[in-house]
């Protein structure tokens, strides 16, 4: 009978295997095989967003205890008094059923079968079996079978690890492909980076140059090294005589590599700010890794709304860099876009050239920077005031629009930071309602040490609206309940909360649909 059980427990272990590689190899083709997001994710999945040692919440907030939780604590105790047929048990159904939540398809970012994914999974299968195989030879046989499903994230990131030189030399191959594209070709290349802005001001810079032939602008998301030199691969032309290239990056060095081989005429920087701070830990590193944008273009255009960036324009002119300064509040900048009621004002050098009715949905300052990079390409003022009739607001970032039912919808699903989250609530602030405000939103993630207080500050300012907050998942809701005098609703999913929107909003509601998490976030 004995061992009836125990080789039914094996099989059970192997399945709860497959089901935890499942989740987290899912996990780490969303976060582009980002080794270390395994742990920090299975530390998400562990708890909600925690006040740091110098943040007190205004009260205490529920903290939810799960499945997944309860697992942990009878496995803990499986082992204190060695139970070991009690954690096979424990191990089988938190393999199958856990991190709670954590789907094994998924519905917004569903696993896909790639070349490197498969190439993932062996090797980290190879080394699951290797810690199987070891303890088998333990007093207890299921012991290695347990380790081997409980170590599924730490396994993945080795395995990530090994196989990343090699993943790096087969990508040479496509950036060399690149790099002999833009030399046979030889656009101008602009290139684009900042903490948030930089797909919009890339959008925007396209629309100004769309009446001419030749323009080529990196796709949505394409904005690292498989991304950039399959934009090149794919897009680049004999007849590109521009190329925008938007650039981002998870620290320094990443943005020199990417330059390094698509070397910009004229850089574009929209923005610093609290963005991937839980990678790149302070603002100081972030201003670092975005400068290198700099280092090999001849024109730089900067946002000098931005306390950091306007702090740059001397130190790039002392290096020969011809610097055009944008903004829409600073009156020192080259080219200024004025928001005055519901126009723009377009002051160029000084002088004002124009006034247009505004987009809703577009970023003034973005603006501004799209036509420096413009201006700096050759176009004259007076075309380019034609020309931002083409200009419009990037697909779910601050859209506007009116549903059939009456409700007011603002549709911010793509951005996820501070700075946009206080444009957006000014936004749903100045619409003309005659009825409720509705906030949806999981807050704001990849803050590091400042997410707990970001998120807060967010509710806070939600609450003085004033709006309703209607909270998706658990990622953040000990800061978002912590801001809210009145507990607000919360939901598991943004299907959920759209539904509940649907049937409680009504003519003359208003909902801003702030920041959208992919599945993969609890």
């Amino acid at each position: 009978m004995k061992t009836v059980v125990a080789v039914l427990l094996s099989v059970l272990l192997v399945l709860a295997y497959g089901a935890q590689m499942s989740r987290w190899l899912r996990v780490l083709q969303r976060e582009h095989y980002d080794p270390s997001a395994l742990l920090r994710f299975l530390g998400r999945w562990s708890s909600p967003q925690m006040p740091s040692a110098k943040t007190r919440p205004r009260a205490k907030p529920h903290r939810p205890f799960t499945l997944s939780h309860a697992l942990i604590v009878a496995m803990a105790l499986a082992i204190i008094f060695r139970a070991f047929d009690v954690l096979a048990v424990a191990c089988v159904v938190y393999g199958l059923f856990c991190p709670y939540g954590l789907s094994l398809r998924g519905r917004s970012s569903p696993l896909t079968w790639t070349r490197r994914l498969r190439a993932t999974a062996i090797l980290a299968g190879v080394f699951s079996v290797a810690v199987a195989v070891l303890g088998a030879f333990s007093s207890q046989p299921l012991l290695g079978e347990v380790v081997m499903v409980l170590a599924v994230p730490p396994v993945l990131d080795l395995a990530t690890r090994v196989l990343r030189p090699f993943e790096e030399r087969k990508a040479q191959k496509f950036v060399d492909q690149a790099v002999r594209r833009l030399e046979q070709v030889r656009p101008r290349v602009v290139a684009i980076t900042g903490s948030y802005g930089k797909t919009s001001t890339k959008n925007h810079l396209a629309a100004l140059l769309s009446p001419d032939v030749g323009v080529v602008a990196s796709p949505r998301s394409y904005n690292n090294r498989a991304g950039l030199s399959k934009a090149i691969n794919e897009n680049v032309a004999e007849d590109t005589r521009i190329f925008i290239a938007e650039m981002g990056t998870y620290g320094p060095g990443e943005i020199r590599d990417l330059t390094s081989w698509c070397p910009p005429e004229i850089a574009v920087v929209t923005a610093i700010g609290p963005v991937h701070l839980e990678r790149m830990k302070t603002l100081e590193i972030v201003e670092e890794a975005k400068r290198e944008i700099t280092e090999r273009a001849t024109t730089v255009v900067l946002n000098v709304d931005d306390a950091r960036l306007a702090k740059w324009p001397a130190s790039l002119r002392s290096q020969g860099k011809r610097v055009i300064t944008a903004g829409s509040s600073s009156n020192a900048a080259d080219v200024l876009v004025v928001v005055e009621a519901a126009r723009w004002a377009f002051i160029i050098d000084g002088v004002n050239v124009g006034t247009l009715d505004a987009v809703v949905g577009v970023q003034a300052t973005n603006l501004a920077c799209a036509l420096g990079a413009a201006l700096a390409l050759g176009l004259d003022a007076k075309s380019l005031l034609e020309r931002v009739r083409n200009v419009a607001p990037v697909a779910s970032r601050l859209n506007v629009v009116t549903a059939p039912s009456g409700v007011v919808v603002i549709d911010d699903t793509f951005n996820a930071n501070p700075v946009s989250a206080i444009t957006a609530l000014s936004v749903l602030s100045s619409l003309d309602l005659s009825g409720r405000r509705v906030v949806v939103t999981p807050g704001l993630v990849e803050l590091g040490a400042e997410q707990y207080s970001e998120n807060l500050r967010l509710a806070q300012r939600v609450t003085a609206l004033p709006a309703e907050l209607v909270v998706v998942g658990r990622t953040n809701i000990v800061a978002l309940v912590a801001g809210e005098d009145v507990p607000p609703k919360r939901f598991d999913t943004r299907d959920e909360a759209v539904a509940w929107v649907r049937s409680s909003l009504a003519a003359g509601d208003g909902v801003l649909y702030l920041n959208d998490l992919p599945d993969h976030y609890p």
